[in-house]
């Protein structure tokens, strides 16, 4: 189990990186463009895309730093269910949007990050 774990953070991680840092180096009108799945940008203001990027980017090396460097090892089940309740507001958007193909999309991720917590608060967390 700790084998999948560790691949369904590191997974989660590498898209959830990419994404916050799209977010936060490119322009909301260039961020838009990469797919129509990106067209929920236009209910927010650029400064808000930022900080939704920063957010992403600060969950994630919660997620996959401390267990690497062995200290507070318990932040990273933290980290993911964080990232689920960032999830929820994606998929609320979704819903408001009435994006319902994107919404399922979303509500995948924000599982795999339920998940991801279980997984570390009870199944092999950290050091056991």
């Amino acid at each position: 189990m700790n084998i999948a774990l560790w691949i369904l953070t590191g997974a989660l991680a590498l898209a959830y990186g990419t994404g916050g840092a799209s977010q936060i180096l490119l322009t909301k009108a260039r961020y838009r463009a990469i797919a129509p799945s990106q067209h929920w940008v236009d209910d927010f203001s650029a400064g808000k895309i930022k900080a939704i990027g920063t957010i992403k980017l600060i969950g994630v090396a919660g997620l996959v730093l401390p267990p690497l460097v062995g200290v507070l090892p318990i932040l990273s089940p933290i980290a993911a269910c964080g990232l689920a309740l960032l999830m929820s507001g994606a998929a609320t958007t979704r819903f408001r949007r009435s994006e319902w193909a994107y919404l399922a999309g979303d509500t995948a991720y924000m599982l795999a990050f339920i998940f991801v917590a279980w997984g570390r608060f009870a199944l092999a967390p950290y050091g056991s």
